[in-house]
């Protein structure tokens, strides 16, 4: 599969090329204020995942796929060595390249994100979004109105308006919600239990976030042996909440060891 993707700044010799993967729900418009920064110094690839943004559609979705879709991507801009940062669902699809695809990377970096089944979160607000009769819907306005009851977090709902399009003057989803709401047990599920990935790696997390605790990160160091930790003032939107702390500890991670 062909994914989209968006590049900021040029390859810089020497420097691998550090590429970036959104959420669940998101895109790689994510990543605006960190992908405009780090394109200053790295050429920055900012992917669009499978049923998400401007990619493709498909009715399946696992990680050894995602993973499968990355390597196929990087083959096409002929990158041999790559920087891979990933938050949240994102996070596990880079630890799965990572430990997949091991020679392929420089450094991984994995925001908000553990490598345990999580539970599930999101399938009510997926099962919302595909209740709304979007034929019936003249504007964003109109369709964050129908959402309020059921996602009744306003930032929540205008995170997932972004996904509303329109075409041929009908506003649709692009987001594949029907594959996503089929595949999200698997989603959920953990990853790389049974392998090691030994080169360094960075593990980012919210403070005010429940997304990794202190028992991940035990769990964490026995799969990346060469992992560091950082924590920043923040819910699950690390990079969203504190974008100027995020991006230092990313810069000085990636500038380390040279």
């Amino acid at each position: 599969m062909q994914l989209h993707y968006q590049t900021l700044g040029d390859q810089t010799s020497g420097r691998a090329p550090l590429v970036l993967l959104h959420g669940l729900f998101g895109s790689g418009d994510n990543w605006g204020t960190v992908a405009k920064h780090f394109s200053q110094h790295y050429q920055v690839i900012s992917v669009d995942l499978r049923n998400h943004g401007r990619s493709p559609h498909s009715d399946s979705q696992t990680y050894t796929e995602m993973a499968d879709d990355l390597l196929e991507l990087f083959d096409t801009l002929g990158l041999d060595r790559i920087h891979l940062l990933g938050h949240s669902l994102g996070g596990k699809v880079a630890m799965q390249f990572a430990t997949q695809y091991p020679d392929k990377l420089e450094k991984l970096i994995v925001v908000d994100m553990a490598i345990r089944t999580y539970p599930d979160a999101y399938t009510h607000i997926i099962d919302a979004m595909m209740a709304v009769e979007l034929s019936t819907m003249q504007s964003r306005s109109d369709v964050d109105k129908v959402l309020t009851s059921k996602i009744p977090h306003t930032m929540v709902r205008q995170f997932l308006l972004m996904n509303l399009i329109k075409l041929e003057n009908n506003l649709t989803w692009r987001i594949n919600l029907a594959a996503l709401r089929a595949n999200y047990p698997h989603l959920i599920q953990a990853v790389c239990e049974h392998t090691r990935y030994e080169k360094p790696s960075l593990f980012i997390r919210g403070e005010r976030s429940d997304y990794v605790q202190d028992t991940d990160i035990e769990h964490i160091k026995t799969h990346f042996t060469n992992a560091q930790f950082a924590s920043l003032a923040t819910n699950h939107w690390v990079h969203a909440e504190q974008p100027q702390a995020f991006i230092e500890v990313v810069a000085n991670f990636l500038e380390s060891g040279k």
